[in-house]
């Protein structure tokens, strides 16, 4: 049986040591070949839309923005439908490979069989 990591990231950059260590997670994890399903909620729906990852100027961390690019180019994204609505942001402006979906796709995701879920 395969497993799959499902992580949820529900801060932006006003937690920016949480927000890089979501990241760090997810991109080690596509890096080791693991199937990948990152969801952005909450202000990390902003992770989502082209230039608006910030630098978060974290000391012995790997830029936000190359993290985000390891992740867009071998997991799902996602941002929450909901977060994404209340913050102006549609399907047209989000980067490629990013999905918009709610909260009935994450749990069949989360429950799938061999799925580890982390919440961040």
């Amino acid at each position: 049986m395969s497993r799959s990591l499902v992580l949820k990231v529900t801060c932006g950059a006003e937690a920016p040591e949480r927000l890089s260590q979501a990241l760090t997670v997810a991109a080690t994890a596509v890096a080791s070949g693991v199937d990948v399903s990152l969801w952005l909620t909450g202000d990390a729906v902003w992770l989502a839309v082209p230039d608006r990852v910030p630098d978060l100027g974290l000391e012995h961390a790997v830029p936000l923005a190359d993290l985000v690019a390891a992740v867009l180019a071998g997991a799902t994204v996602t941002a929450c439908s909901q977060c994404a609505t209340r913050r102006g942001i549609g399907p047209e402006g989000v980067a490629d490979g990013v999905r918009i979906a709610g909260a009935a796709t994450f749990v069949e995701e989360a429950l799938t069989e061999g799925a580890q879920a982390l919440v961040y």
